[in-house]
């Protein structure tokens, strides 16, 4: 039977030359290396398989931490509220409808910032390994996906070097999801956090700068 248009079929992930997992990183470098003119959503979805969830999350959120021309985050974060909503709905597997799958970046640009994220996954990736899974239970990642979908929100907003922390919480939870590492989500938690209490920080300075302004501008009259 073939697949309905629109879906994606997810082939099994890449494995090792020893039968082991590759890590985020490593799968990265191979599609960065590939001879095609761009690579999709689809091609990552194929390359990641079952982890698809945490890939992708780490695959629009981290490009955030960089410094990136304005306005990118918010093409980036539209697939990553799609994914983080499934997430939070608690969906066996993702699902992506074709026109986000046959999204491309070039793969000029794509090796580019690959080549940026790669020394920085290599250094996460040393620490991280299975434990404390509990915190990464179905039940746990569907709060997980509630909570990352909120960071995703936040990323839209047109905060001056406000998207970086929500960026580095979700990259948390998605390694925490890739290495199955309920260490790395106890660190998602705790830059939520402060991501969090920024974003209030921030508004009520823009609320009380506001509210003065009128208060001044009433004085004149």
């Amino acid at each position: 039977m073939s697949e309905p248009a629109g879906s994606l079929e997810i082939a099994p992930p890449d494995e090792g030359a020893n039968g082991s997992r590759r890590r985020f990183s490593e799968v990265l470098e191979d599609l960065a290396s590939r001879p095609s003119s761009s690579i999709s959503v689809a091609d990552v979805l194929n390359a990641f398989g079952d982890k698809a969830f945490g890939a992708l999350m780490l695959m629009f959120a981290a490009p955030n931490i960089l410094p990136l021309p304005p306005g990118t985050s918010a093409v980036l974060g539209a697939p990553l509220l799609f994914v983080t909503a499934q997430l939070m709905m608690g969906r066996p597997s993702l699902w992506m409808p074709k026109v986000i799958c046959e999204r491309g970046i070039p793969r000029d640009a794509f090796s580019t910032l690959t080549s940026k994220l790669t020394p920085l996954l290599q250094r996460s990736e040393r620490y991280l390994k299975p434990r404390l899974t509990g915190l990464l239970s179905p039940a746990a990642e569907r709060i997980v996906g509630a909570l990352c979908l909120l960071l995703a929100i936040i990323l839209f907003l047109p905060i001056p070097f406000g998207n970086i922390p929500p960026a580095l919480a979700i990259s948390a939870f998605a390694l925490a999801i890739l290495e199955r590492d309920g260490v790395a989500a106890l660190l998602g938690w705790v830059v939520a956090a402060g991501s969090l209490l920024i974003l209030a920080a921030i508004s009520s300075a823009i609320v009380a700068g506001v509210t003065a302004f009128f208060n001044q501008l009433w004085l004149l009259f």
